[in-house]
């Protein structure tokens, strides 16, 4: 309501000025990450199979879409040797990194074999259709069930 009182106030002398953050300054204020914290989070998703970057642990989540995802990735029957996680309350400068290594805005971020898959909505997406199974049997992270349909096409 403020901002429509002040635009008209501004139209009806003639004068409409630009907003304080224009596009531009946007991209100015922008943070990028060191490249050597680049390098360290690219081997991170490198390191395993399938790597998550969470807020808590598997045994401990700090927030219900890390919860939920761990429990999806658990259904899927990933092996705990073929992931990874990393607490993101624990390191400040990674909680900001990651957002900027996968341009995701939110925690949790799943990767499969390096490469970023979603966050929890994405994820849950997957598993409801069967492409996250699909996609983990792809990649050698979950073996294909024997008879299955899908395995033999």
């Amino acid at each position: 309501m403020l901002r429509t009182a002040l635009r008209a106030s501004h139209l009806q002398r003639g004068v409409m000025r630009t907003p304080l953050l224009a596009p531009s300054s946007l991209t100015i204020a922008r943070r990028f990450i060191s490249q050597e914290t680049r390098a360290k989070i690219q081997d991170a998703v490198n390191s395993t199979p399938v790597v998550l970057f969470m807020k808590g642990t598997p045994d401990a989540p700090q927030c219900g879409f890390s919860r939920a995802t761990v429990q999806i990735l658990d259904l899927q029957g990933v092996p705990p040797e073929k992931l990874k996680t990393f607490n993101v309350l624990e390191d400040a400068e990674l909680r900001t990194a990651i957002k900027e290594f996968s341009e995701w805005p939110t925690i949790p971020q799943v990767y499969v074999n390096g490469e970023f898959v979603g966050g929890c909505d994405i994820i849950l997406g997957m598993h409801q259709s069967g492409e996250l199974e699909t996609l983990l049997e792809k990649q050698g992270v979950i073996p294909p069930i024997e008879g299955d349909a899908k395995a033999s096409s």
